[in-house]
């Protein structure tokens, strides 16, 4: 069995709608985002690691809309070679594309003394290397179309280098830069192209942390990125209030940024 694989829930073809892949589907934003895209009319193509998961999800939104809204593929995000004929043949599954959602992503807690090499690496690995091994041939393909929609789910952590979490941290500010890099290209072909940086959000990613404020849930989450794509925005944070916090935190100087402990 190979890394990528196709499953639809019924045999009931797909109808013309706005068609849309999200990657990184299976929990937390990306399956709030899967639900609110397909309840907003979208047919949704939905990738992750975790079949079952993925299944389940796929089974619930074609069971609530009474019809095939969204098929599934297992997939990994590291396993690059696959990605160009993956995405050829999810554009004919779903008789074209309109938006692609990067959302996949990892977090391994290192302790503020440990270095783990292999854990940075996962981690580089899946939130960069594999967001540019899917980036790069949607906005090829959306610049050969001139339209098209592009979302990259980064995060208030990519905003500073702060001692908790490097690899995170990079991984973040990379793939923030790139996706500006992206927009910058493709903005004068009618392709718009959204950055998303959310605060803390209800996901497993989460769940052992301590002292967190402002969690919200992936609905709500969702619904500010269906907002915003809406709107074909730039960039958002989520909740709207971390922009002025972030924009504190970024003026911070470093010999005091150097001596605070998050």
């Amino acid at each position: 069995m190979t890394k990528s694989e196709q499953k639809l829930a019924t045999s009931t073809p797909l109808s013309p709608k706005k068609r849309a892949i999200l990657v990184g589907a299976s929990s937390g934003i990306g399956a709030a985002l899967a639900h609110r895209l397909v309840d907003e009319g979208y047919q949704i193509a939905l990738l992750a690691r975790r079949e079952e998961m993925l299944s389940t999800l796929t089974d619930e939104i074609n069971a609530k809309h009474g019809e095939t809204r969204a098929i599934y593929y297992v997939h990994d995000v590291t396993d690059y070679e696959t990605v160009p004929e993956l995405l050829s043949k999810i554009i004919t599954d779903l008789g074209g594309l309109d938006s692609f959602i990067f959302n996949a992503g990892v977090s391994h807690m290192v302790g503020l003394k440990k270095y783990d090499f292999e854990k940075d690496r996962q981690t580089i690995e899946t939130n960069l290397i594999g967001a540019l091994a899917w980036l790069n041939p949607v906005a090829e393909k959306f610049q050969e179309l001139k339209s098209g929609q592009i979302v990259g789910i980064s995060s208030v952590a990519g905003e500073r280098g702060r001692v908790g979490n490097p690899a995170y941290n990079t991984s973040k500010a990379a793939l923030t830069t790139h996706l500006e890099a992206l927009r910058n290209r493709l903005d004068k072909l009618g392709v718009n192209l959204l950055t998303v940086k959310p605060g803390f959000v209800q996901t497993d990613m989460i769940k052992d942390a301590k002292k967190l404020f402002w969690v919200i849930p992936p609905e709500r989450a969702a619904k500010d990125i269906y907002k915003a794509m809406q709107k074909r925005k730039q960039e958002i944070y989520t909740p709207a209030r971390w922009r002025w916090v972030m924009l504190v935190v970024r003026n911070i100087p470093s010999f005091i940024f150097r001596k605070l402990t998050f």
